[in-house]
């Protein structure tokens, strides 16, 4: 279950936030701005991220496993390692997302979207 003063600064939300390792579990961030935020090994599994924009957000080694992303935006996001396992994603923006070595195991994906590898 989501960490409450985790939840109180991701619905903040802001370029410089950082939940590195946090727990937002099941937590509801719909619509939330978590542009550049960095979320790496944040534990986001059935969390509610539809519609969130997430443009450059860090997510390395995150766990979104089951979690609903749709219509988010995810342009240039570092997804490097991630556990997408079960999440959906339809209708996601992913353009130039870098999902490499992600679990994306019954990860319902977006109709179109780009991938590409790349270093930050």
């Amino acid at each position: 279950m989501a960490d409450p003063s985790d939840l109180k600064k991701a619905i903040r939300g802001g370029k410089d936030l950082d939940l590195s390792g946090a727990d937002l579990s099941g937590a509801n961030l719909r619509h939330a701005d978590l542009s550049g935020a960095n979320l790496s090994d944040a534990n986001l599994s059935g969390a509610n991220l539809s519609g969130a924009y997430l443009r450059d957000a860090i997510l390395r080694d995150a766990n979104l496993s089951g979690a609903n992303l749709s219509d988010a935006n995810l342009s240039e996001a570092y997804l490097r390692g991630a556990n997408l396992s079960g999440a959906d994603l339809s209708d996601a923006i992913l353009i130039g997302a870098d999902l490499s070595r992600a679990n994306l195991e019954g990860t319902k994906m977006p109709e179109r979207w780009e991938f590409i590898v790349g270093d930050r």
